[in-house]
């Protein structure tokens, strides 16, 4: 069955683009042009996906994602123009799954969504295995194996994994994986974060020419990278 995918942008070439992409793609697509329109979309129509510009005519499209996100258990992108770090922290803070900046390639745009669609299926249905490629990553045992062999890692390390693994594919903010990771501990400055990432990173990734696990976009945050 096609998914219903909400596409919220006031500029019409850009709906366009994004209605051709996604229908040839095999998804119903529903459109808003302000964040008025698209409350009500999203309250009528139940998507299970939703693009959305923060460039509204009505509204900021950051105060959108906590009351898109609390109406509906969905995947939100939010794809802008705005490429400011603040821009892009504040978004997945709120609670986007994934940012993309305009102008953007539509297959990269689109594997973002499936990876983002499939991983929340996951997780809906139990999250308490997270595999990628040789790696499995066990959340309720706290235990990490890579070709069938135990990996060995710290308490902090195994915090941090999971934090990344319950979000595989998405972008996790600095804030949040410390925020988690550490808890009520006194919080870290952020060198302490990047030394479990490299330790994490020598500890997962095969030997020989392969990208890396754990990816960083840059003064944003990490992500555990999805076999597309």
């Amino acid at each position: 069955m096609p998914t219903d995918i909400l596409v919220i942008d006031d500029d019409p070439a850009i709906r366009r683009l994004l209605r051709n992409t996604l229908e040839r793609a095999g998804y119903t697509v529903i459109e808003a042009m302000n964040g008025r329109e698209a409350l009500a979309q999203a309250a009528a129509r139940r998507p299970p996906a939703i693009l959305l510009d923060l460039g509204l005519p009505d509204r900021d499209g950051l105060s959108l994602v906590p009351l898109l996100r609390a109406a509906n258990d969905v995947v939100l992108l939010v794809v802008s123009a705005r490429d400011a770090t603040e821009e892009k922290v504040a978004a997945l803070d709120l609670g986007a799954d994934d940012y993309v900046t305009k102008p953007f390639d539509t297959e990269e745009l689109l594997a973002r969504l499936r990876v983002a669609l499939r991983h929340r299926k996951a997780f809906d249905a139990g999250p308490g295995i997270v595999t990628r490629g040789d790696l499995m990553i066990d959340l309720d045992h706290r235990t990490v194996r890579r070709g069938g062999e135990e990996l060995h890692l710290t308490r902090k390390e195994h915090d941090v994994l999971a934090v990344l693994a319950r979000h595989i594919g998405r972008v996790v903010t600095h804030e949040r994986i410390i925020s988690v990771a550490w808890g009520g501990e006194e919080d870290p400055r952020i060198e302490y974060l990047r030394i479990v990432i490299r330790n994490l990173r020598q500890k997962l990734e095969a030997p020989g020419p392969v990208g890396s696990v754990i990816s960083n976009e840059l003064g944003v945050g990490y992500r555990l990278r999805a076999e597309a």
